[in-house]
């Protein structure tokens, strides 16, 4: 893609949810060229005739290429670290999907890579931009309620993404919620962590509890729920004033989305902006690419939350000795 602004810039599109993220960046203002990698040359033609997009299966065509300047990484978790790494290495900065990878060694090479040849990886975070978690950070940063007491952060879904396990839950599924409380309340170690298969060992509950200074936090996460059960991430937010309650769940749920306030006044619905927040995370890093902002999406940030996510599955694993 080129910028439309003073400096020009090219996208280099890597496929894993190829169609959906093509898509967005087919539709964005800035982007004006979109070249997709991948192996499978059916899929390749297909994006090629349903968007118009440059299409390759030799990586080397675009690492090689000095006008591509921007990398979106999307290949499986276990992939980025040698992608974004070659892709520093040949003068591109990353658009990473989250996880950013699933173990410490290959996050540590990556902040090596990014002091190297002075590029920047930002990571998809995108629960940084849903509205939801804005307005529960806003009222945290500004003590709109008074100071936060407790949270308890929710995300349950049927077996529907594969090895959902103990293993793998804490870097694959919990990640997204701790990547919104380290951006919260900053890192910190879990003070105890409880987790049980289920039915089957690629189904899983899991539940940690935080103590940050005053605030205690909780992060549930179960991938075993029935098969009637909707996809759901929740939250609870206990403040001095008042109490945020906030459910969110797929087409199947009887149970509409909201966000709730309850205060002395009584109960409120806080009617929030209605926004993508994929679409507003790639928007971010395009900025933050340009120059034009502060990223509120570095890679240390998910390094960070990586950091949790793998203390907890160590936790888990000593568990199961």
């Amino acid at each position: 893609m080129q910028f439309s602004r003073p400096q020009d810039k090219e996208w280099l599109y890597v496929p894993s949810t190829t169609a959906y993220h093509a898509s967005l960046l087919n539709n964005h203002p800035k982007v004006n060229r979109i070249m997709v990698f991948g192996r499978n040359e059916t899929k390749l033609q297909k994006l090629k005739e349903e968007l118009n997009v440059e299409v390759t299966q030799n990586i080397e065509d675009i690492l090689l290429d000095p006008d591509v300047d921007i990398v979106d990484l999307c290949l499986p978790s276990q992939l980025h670290r040698s992608y974004a790494v070659d892709a520093l290495k040949h003068g591109k900065h990353v658009f990473c999907e989250t996880p950013v990878c699933f173990d410490l060694e290959d996050a540590l090479l990556m902040q090596q890579a990014e002091k190297q040849y002075g590029k920047k990886i930002l990571v998809n975070q995108f629960i940084k931009f849903d509205p939801a978690y804005t307005y529960l950070y806003e009222a945290y940063r500004q003590q709109k309620y008074g100071k936060l007491i407790s949270l308890s952060l929710k995300r349950e879904t049927p077996p529907l993404w594969g090895d959902l396990g103990l293993s793998s839950i804490p870097t694959q599924f919990m990640i997204h919620e701790l990547d919104l409380l380290t951006w919260l309340l900053g890192p910190c170690d879990p003070c105890t962590v409880w987790g049980t298969e289920v039915t089957h060992p690629e189904q899983a509950q899991v539940r940690a509890h935080f103590q940050h200074r005053d605030t205690f936090t909780e992060v549930i996460a179960s991938s075993h729920m029935p098969g009637s059960y909707p996809f759901t991430v929740a939250y609870e937010a206990y403040f001095e004033k008042a109490k945020l309650v906030f459910h969110e769940s797929d087409e199947n749920d009887l149970i509409p989305t909201a966000l709730y306030e309850y205060t002395g006044s009584g109960q409120q619905k806080i009617n929030l902006e209605s926004a993508n927040p994929y679409e507003k995370s790639l928007d971010h890093a395009l900025e933050c690419f340009g120059g034009h902002s502060e990223s509120l999406i570095p890679l240390e940030s998910a390094v960070q939350a990586l950091k949790v996510a793998v203390e907890i599955k160590s936790r888990l694993g000593q568990a199961q000795r």
